[in-house]
């Protein structure tokens, strides 16, 4: 008992017996805490994913099948990701009208955000595919707009134009206007390639150059922009420019040929 005592004593004691509630304490914490919390995680992602599979069956099953793979009315939903169905849902493109042209528009969606998210999440759960994009990866922080100029020319500029007003495919197809759209939509579009546009991965295009293209499109097309060149003839590109300089151009010069004519032949005249 004395031998006891006196170890109670000891200088170092407390410090043992603190260190060792301390480390009890973190054990038990580390058993679980952490479960409790995954559990409550994957639990709401289940209910999330279930009521995602209520919007589909009512709203999306008819064309893409009771498990989105596909059929003779709309395709295989299965490994586009949740970043198709927020572009596609958002933009109001699906559900789409049931007597589509030649291609779908953009129109006012019928879903609520938090409804969108259940749909991609009962989505995803059918397949890997792109996720959602976040702020950081679309907003304009760390941007290179010449450089998302130079790549928007080279990789979209022969359909969208080159300031992204859009314009004529083939067979009644567009290529819709960008100007005002949604960042995180143009980066999803560039994920997922839509309808008649290709889809650009980050093996082709990375992340920044996403990122650099959105600044871009952000900055030829906002309100404060200033054309250094003077008329931009509606950013259409050579086409309207072309046109341009074909009537007031040629027509100019046609217009001062016929007065020089015509003052030729009256100083013959006289």
């Amino acid at each position: 008992m004395k031998k006891l005592s006196a170890r109670r004593r000891h200088p170092l004691a407390a410090v043992v017996v603190l260190l060792l509630a301390l480390a009890c304490t973190g054990g038990l914490y580390a058993v679980f805490a952490p479960a409790d919390k995954a559990q409550a995680e994957e639990s709401a992602q289940s209910l999330t994913i279930e009521e995602g599979k209520k919007l589909y069956t009512v709203g999306c099953a008819s064309c893409h099948g009771t498990d989105g793979q596909g059929t003779s009315d709309g395709p295989s939903l299965v490994g586009v990701g949740a970043a198709a169905v927020d572009f596609q849902v958002s933009t109001g493109r699906m559900p789409a009208a049931t007597s589509q042209g030649a291609q779908v528009p953009s129109k006012k969606n019928i879903y609520s955000q938090a409804e969108i998210d259940q749909l991609a999440a009962f989505i995803a759960s059918l397949g890997a595919g792109p996720s959602v994009p976040t702020e950081e990866q679309y907003g304009p922080e760390g941007a290179d707009i010449a450089k998302g100029g130079e790549l928007f020319r080279n990789n979209c500029a022969q359909c969208h134009n080159f300031t992204g007003k859009g314009g004529a495919l083939t067979h009644g197809k567009y290529a819709p206007t960008l100007e005002g759209v949604d960042p995180k939509h143009i980066y999803e579009a560039m994920q997922t390639g839509p309808q008649n546009m290709p889809s650009f991965p980050d093996t082709t295009l990375s992340e920044q150059n996403k990122k650099d293209i959105i600044a871009y499109l952000h900055a030829v097309n906002s309100d404060e922009t200033v054309n250094p060149g003077g008329l931009e003839l509606g950013g259409l590109g050579p086409v309207s420019e072309g046109l341009f300089a074909w009537i007031f151009g040629l027509g100019g010069l046609i217009a001062v040929a016929v007065w020089v004519a015509a003052r030729t032949a009256k100083a013959k005249k006289s």
